[in-house]
């Protein structure tokens, strides 16, 4: 099941549009409990060697904070997480306004209002220019948009040069065995999950992810993403398999610095 119609963002919107309130609890079930450790680890990846700008001549610290980019930051989950672990601001930017209004809820509940933004926007035209932050993250983002690879471009042309990139994504196992169990959870235990959890709007995510998930690999596997991270600009390109392949992490630099 594709993302449907000529218009990817607004189909994205009516899919999120109610789910802002019930999120985060319910983000855990869609990924079996493992969501925050996929998270976890995207972040290390991105706050590794070569995430923020280097000391001056003098041995000081650099004359300003780092800045970072969190795409598709939805509940501000890894903004904050990004804050709580780095040292610098974050914007967050995400299509959906309702599930920005909860991320903005939960930015004050976590008193980082000084550190960390969200905006409304796109990720296929970044309102940011060239080379404008030291860092990028992003999540569950590329199976909604029409054109990934014009999309990682995009989104490497906001990171200044040696800058670091990492996205997290859910995958499909590469063992038959283990895939077998993902089909099953994913077409049924998952649409069941949300309708108890969270009612008929979960439900639908939770039917609709699955196919989705199985149609973008089937299009664009993990080999032709590899490169597409490379063509846009990014060296350095590796990733990391989770939670028996349910999970997908990936990263890179920036070239040039």
């Amino acid at each position: 099941m594709a993302v449907a119609g000529s218009d990817p963002n607004r189909f994205t919107r009516s899919l999120f549009d109610g789910l802002g309130r019930r999120y985060d609890r319910l983000a855990e079930v869609l990924s079996f409990g493992q969501n925050g450790r996929w998270r976890t680890e995207a972040i290390r990846r991105v706050l590794g060697p070569g995430s923020v700008p280097p000391p001056s001549a003098a041995g000081s610290r650099p004359d300003r904070s780092p800045i970072f980019l969190d795409v598709a930051s939805g509940t501000a989950g890894i903004a904050l997480e990004l804050r709580a672990k780095g040292d610098g601001g974050v914007i967050g930017i995400d299509l959906t306004e309702a599930m920005l209004r909860r991320g903005a809820a939960n930015v004050r509940a976590a008193g980082a209002e000084a550190a960390v933004q969200l905006l409304v926007g796109r990720a296929e035209q970044l309102p940011f220019p060239d080379g404008s932050f030291d860092g990028l993250t992003f999540s569950y983002l590329l199976r909604y948009v029409a054109d990934p690879a014009a999309t990682l471009e995009e989104l490497t042309r906001v990171v200044r040069p040696g800058g670091r990139v990492a996205s997290l994504e859910f995958g499909v196992p590469p063992n038959r065995f283990w895939r077998f169990w993902w089909w099953l959870y994913t077409r049924f235990v998952l649409p069941a999950a949300g309708m108890v959890t969270g009612g008929a709007e979960w439900y639908r995510v939770g039917r609709f992810l699955g196919p989705n998930i199985s149609e973008h690999y089937r299009r664009y596997p993990v080999e032709w993403t590899v490169t597409a991270w490379e063509t846009a600009g990014l060296v350095d390109v590796g990733l990391r398999r989770m939670s028996l392949g349910g999970g997908l992490v990936m990263w890179g630099r920036k070239a040039g610095g």
